[in-house]
């Protein structure tokens, strides 16, 4: 009998073939951890806001009867989806429940349903009852006159400079309360953008420059939180600032931008001093401070009534 072993070798040799085809495992490809194991949804877009106002509005003591008030009126009529704000001195002369009625009511007044205000020192030439009774809680909690409030992704904070501004006073101990608060709402819902205004200017480079600074503890406070507009009046001209910290020094990675529109009426319009440095652009004329408040940031640009034209258009600012 032939010894086997060459079958048996034949049959181990096809053996050997297969496990080495087939290897006794299968290899493992590796792979890349998520990067973000838990994805947040991309918030959609919000709508684009308008926002247009100004301050020292109705004035019927004059000759003028309120001509300059209906001018820039209508131009907000036809801003029908329009938030509107006062920058103070809604009703000359004295700011009087007779005035409001009669003066400010027949103009400004036909947007008092989307109206958000701020009182200048006008109303408080003899009592500022009139306005609060006026605007109702449009206007803040009575006496007061500061407040906040949501646009969008915005934060709008409106103040009153005829009330102490003062560290340590009711108003600024509200005002850091509320920017505190929007900081840790910026950190849960990622918005980013804040806005304040009220009626006297830190800085202007009209008559009544160098003469407010009651605002400079709020200006130090806003700077303090990234805010990153502020809109005055009380000067009755247009103008726009540069980003400034609390000096009026151009800051831009940092600063806060100011606009003036004490432009929506007031008789008389008030010549320029000397422009301050971080000045970017002015007029003297009547008419509205219209604002497209975006999620990020915002355009801006002077609607003049008389004759209606549009001035300084400014686009793609950032947010902080």
């Amino acid at each position: 009998m032939k010894n086997p072993l060459g079958v048996l070798s034949v049959v181990g040799f096809a053996l050997l073939i297969v496990v080495g085809c087939t290897g006794g495992t299968t290899p493992t490809v590796p792979t890349t951890p998520n990067p973000n194991p838990n994805p947040q949804p991309i918030p959609t877009p919000t709508p684009p806001i308008t926002f247009v106002g100004a301050g020292d509005i109705a004035d019927c003591t004059t000759t003028d009867s309120g001509t300059n008030a209906e001018a820039t009126a209508r131009l907000i009529d036809r801003m029908s989806d329009a938030v509107v704000f006062t920058a103070g001195d809604n009703a000359y002369f004295n700011g009087t429940a007779a005035e409001f009625a009669n003066c400010y009511g027949p103009r400004w007044g036909r947007f008092r349903n989307r109206t958000h205000p701020s009182p200048g020192n006008h109303e408080y030439q003899i009592s500022p009852m009139p306005y609060f009774d006026y605007f109702g809680d449009s206007a803040g909690a009575r006496g007061a006159g500061f407040y906040s409030y949501t646009l969008g992704t915005w934060h709008i904070i409106a103040l009153n400079s005829n009330v102490p501004m003062t560290d340590g006073s009711e108003q600024m101990v509200w005002l850091m309360r509320d920017l505190q608060d929007n900081r840790a709402r910026e950190t849960a819902t990622g918005a980013r953008c804040t806005l304040a205004y009220w009626h006297h200017p830190l800085f202007t480079s009209g008559p009544s420059a160098g003469s407010n600074a009651m605002a400079l503890p709020v200006w130090r406070a806003l700077y303090q939180f990234g805010v990153d507009v502020v809109v005055n009046g009380h000067d009755h001209l247009y103008e726009r600032f540069d980003a400034m910290d609390a000096t009026g020094r151009v800051d831009t990675p940092a600063g806060i931008k100011e606009y003036i529109a004490g432009t929506g009426g007031a008789i008389e319009l008030y010549n320029f001093g000397p422009i301050l440095p971080a000045s970017r652009n002015h007029l003297k004329a009547y008419g509205v401070l219209r604002f497209t408040l975006r999620d990020t940031g915002w355009d801006s640009v002077f609607v003049q009534s008389n004759p209606e034209l549009m001035f300084d258009l400014n686009t793609g600012n950032l947010c902080h």
